[in-house]
């Protein structure tokens, strides 16, 4: 149940990572079972396989899963979620874009959830690099254009309709 704060892990996970993460930022190279299980905040990165029943309960944050074998959605309980294709990166400047670093504890730089996957993965993937000097990472950096196509994005329905309606 993290509230703030970023963790970077160069590895796998065992089971119920990250379950009710209510705003830390995450980065994992694998879960267990029951992944982002009743999360409610943050953002989760996860770099290779999950176990099943990821996102059950899950209302709030977002998560990332590279999925190059395309077979997530089995392990995913998508009762309270869907699953979304990364858009490719925008190339704009907006001052609701991604950072790099994070502005404080209470805000880890993550920008519009509902927009800009691709450089969140981005920025994410290079944190990971930097603080573990992951062989995965590296190799989804060297790939980046053709990696972003094989990430998902998890986002809670009703956590994506509550933002767009404070948006508008």
């Amino acid at each position: 149940g993290a509230i703030a704060g970023e963790a970077y892990f160069e590895g796998v996970a065992g089971e119920r990572f990250a379950v009710r993460n209510s705003g830390a930022v995450a980065v994992v190279e694998g879960t267990g079972d029951h992944g982002c299980e009743y999360m409610t905040g943050g953002v989760v990165l996860v770099l290779g396989k999950t176990g099943r029943n990821f996102a059950a309960g899950m209302s709030g944050g977002v998560a990332y899963v590279y999925d190059p074998e395309g077979d997530f959605e089995k392990r995913c309980n998508l009762a309270m979620v869907k699953l979304e294709r990364v858009a490719p990166f925008c190339g704009v400047e907006d001052p609701e874009l991604p950072r790099q670093r994070s502005l404080n504890v209470a805000d880890a730089g993550m920008g519009d959830l509902l927009r800009f996957d691709a450089e969140r993965i981005r920025i994410l993937v290079e944190r990971h690099l930097l603080h573990t000097g992951s062989k995965r990472a590296k190799e989804i950096l060297d790939n980046c254009d053709a990696s972003l196509a094989k990430f998902v994005k998890v986002m809670p329905m009703d956590y994506a309709k509550a933002l767009a309606d404070m948006k508008a």
